[in-house]
């Protein structure tokens, strides 16, 4: 199985958010490389990653197929990671901080395994996604 980190759609104070990182495949090991790295058979949807990890980047294959996360539509980049899509915005708020008020909102998160919500500031959601607020 191979490690893929979610990304919200945005990025705040460089974290990458509160789920645990995901393994997609299981994927067949064709060939060690060295002592610690393994080049990997990856489908064509992931040809433009190159095939061989490092062993902290893979995992074990487990027996129970639920736990794999499929990687049909997701988006993965050059640096393993993923980008959540928002699929709706389901509360508003007002933060009060000492001098001054910010505006958040509810956003639900999609991913594989169900749905996340997380309160994000609204201004950046405006900006990265303005077809939430229409």
């Amino acid at each position: 199985m191979l490690k893929v980190s979610p990304w919200k759609g945005i990025i705040r104070f460089r974290k990458r958010g509160k789920l645990s990182p995901r393994y997609i495949g299981p994927f067949k090991i064709v060939a060690r490389v060295g002592d610690v790295a393994y080049r990997l058979d990856l489908p064509e949807e992931l040809s433009g990653i190159h095939p061989t990890f490092h062993v902290s980047h893979l995992r074990k294959c487990l027996a129970d197929e639920s736990m794999a996360v499929p990687y049909d539509d997701l988006e993965i980049d050059e640096r393993l990671n993923y980008v959540e899509q928002p699929v709706a915005v389901l509360d508003e708020k007002e933060k009060r901080l000492r001098n001054k008020t910010v505006k958040q909102v509810k956003v639900q998160w999609r991913h594989r395994k169900g749905s996340d919500v997380t309160w994000e500031l609204e201004s950046e959601m405006r900006k990265n996604y303005p077809a939430l607020f229409s």
